[in-house]
């Protein structure tokens, strides 16, 4: 019989993906215990703080594409959108994490829930070197838009490419800091799991000259 599908930030899921989602939180919880993956008072509420959280990046861009997940620590989004792209016949994410044992639960993590990613000991200003190419990005509590532009500018050369980023309350004095340097197109994704957030979708950017730049913003 096959298994009935569940909701997920809008997505429909099956069963097989919910029980990995469930076991990567099992798991994530564990090693949580004795490292610091994600800030300790969001501990209580990692369903819905982290994963539901996570997924958001995915339902703006399902599909099998290729993913590079910067900074990825404690697997948000970079294991949620590789757990989701199990259901699919391609895909993958590539995972970018400089700390060694970070690294270790990333392979743990994508290793037993039958995830579609991989793991790259690397820095995030390395990584284009490694991972010339993909077809979208994803960042969560990484880095300020400024300095997330600056990672990201090798990929998003192609005009192919585009990124995705959680922000939270201040987001829009990141976007002003970023005024001047880039020339950007920008969509802001309401968040349907915290009120004061939003995700930023950059459908393609240019550096300029000091002063030359602009951030246009469509909702």
């Amino acid at each position: 019989m096959a298994s009935q599908p569940t909701e997920l930030i809008g997505l429909r899921v099956s069963r097989e993906t919910t029980e990995r989602l469930e076991h990567f939180t099992q798991l994530f919880l564990k090693w949580a215990k004795t490292m610091n993956l994600v800030a300790p008072s969001t501990l209580g509420d990692v369903g819905n703080r982290h994963i539901r959280d996570s997924a958001q990046i995915y339902a703006l861009a399902p599909g099998p594409k290729t993913w590079i997940d910067l900074g990825s620590g404690g697997g948000f989004p970079g294991v949620i959108t590789a757990i989701l792209l199990a259901e699919t016949a391609g895909g993958w994410v590539h995972l970018v994490e400089s700390n060694q044992k970070k690294a270790a639960f990333l392979r743990v993590a994508l290793q037993e829930t039958g995830a579609r990613g991989s793991v790259h000991v690397l820095r995030i200003e390395d990584a284009p070197a490694k991972l010339p190419t993909c077809d979208a990005i994803s960042a969560r509590a990484v880095a300020d838009l400024s300095l997330l532009l600056q990672f990201i500018e090798p990929w998003m050369a192609s005009g192919m490419t585009r990124a995705f980023f959680h922000k939270g309350r201040d987001y829009e004095s990141e976007v002003a800091k970023a005024r001047g340097r880039y020339d950007v197109d920008l969509v802001k994704h309401q968040s349907i799991v915290e009120a004061d957030s939003v995700i930023l979708e950059i459908t393609r950017m240019q550096q300029l000259s000091q002063g030359a730049g602009a951030i246009n913003v469509a909702r």
